[in-house]
């Protein structure tokens, strides 16, 4: 039976960190309806009285211990977020602790050394690829491809431009990509401006039920949506890769995350986490 739980990501800095691992862990709860809120820049104690004052709120409304994961540094706001009617998970606790006495050392206890922009050069790297990103969306340009570190191919709205995106803000991957239009179909050959590159060139690949889904959204009752068009665009593109060795996998049931991750291990690019 589902059953609702308040789940709160607590945070002295953006809360990206502790959100993240907060929700991998609930993903292993799926009979249960979490409710969550991300609470960042948790950076005083008047602060953190306010977030034990919506945790102890949320145990009077629903009668159920909220879950609080927290990331916080300093040590008296973490004390004051401790006090709350609910379950802490303190990942400074639970993690730093054991460090520093594996390691025989303290911990800077400095906060906002990660999601930060305290180092220069990868912030700029990462500007750098989310604008060269933006910048080669949907084959907009041919200038500067041989710059990118991949290049996605696909039919229109494969999730070429999310995967890309994802990776230049992400890793900092420079990443284009290119629509395989009709023309490219009707020829069965990769664009000339990418026979250059191909080393650098992956695929992605949709179900035709799905693809017609999604184009039907944005276009619907057109010959661009319908179900035949989008079969014989799938087959043709699935053909044209296969032919010119283009590797290329099915994004159809994958997360972007999921995507992403397999083609940075399989093309051997760099992962920068920031």
């Amino acid at each position: 039976m589902s059953q609702r739980k308040r789940v709160f990501f607590v945070s002295d800095r953006t809360g990206i960190t502790v959100e993240a691992l907060g929700s991998s862990l609930l993903t292993q709860f799926a009979d249960v309806d979490f409710d969550r809120l991300t609470l960042p820049f948790i950076d005083s104690v008047d602060k953190a009285r306010e977030v034990v004052a919506q945790v102890n709120a949320a145990l009077r409304e629903s009668g159920q211990r909220p879950l609080v994961f927290s990331s916080i540094v300093d040590d008296a706001v973490r004390t004051e977020i401790n006090k709350a009617d609910g379950l802490v998970l303190d990942v400074f606790e639970r993690f730093i602790v054991p460090l520093e006495n594996e390691l025989g050392t303290k911990s800077t206890h400095a906060v906002g050394k990660s999601h930060s922009v305290s180092d220069v050069k990868d912030y700029n790297h990462r500007i750098e690829a989310i604008n060269y990103t933006l910048s080669h969306d949907d084959g907009v340009t041919h200038r500067g491809l041989a710059e990118a570190d991949i290049v996605l191919v696909g039919v229109s709205r494969s999730g070429k431009t999310p995967t890309c995106l994802y990776l230049a803000m992400q890793f900092g991957i420079k990443a284009a990509n290119y629509p395989l239009i009709p023309e490219d179909l009707e020829a069965n050959r990769l664009p000339p401006s990418l026979l250059p590159l191909k080393e650098k060139v992956w695929g992605l690949s949709i179900s035709p039920e799905r693809l017609h889904h999604i184009r039907t959204e944005r276009r619907p009752d057109s010959t661009y949506a319908a179900l035949d068009n989008c079969r014989y665009e799938v087959a043709a593109a699935e053909k044209l890769m296969r032919q010119a060795g283009i590797p290329f996998m099915d994004s159809t049931t994958k997360s972007i995350e999921e995507i992403a991750t397999h083609m940075l291990h399989e093309a051997h690019l760099v992962r920068r986490v920031y």
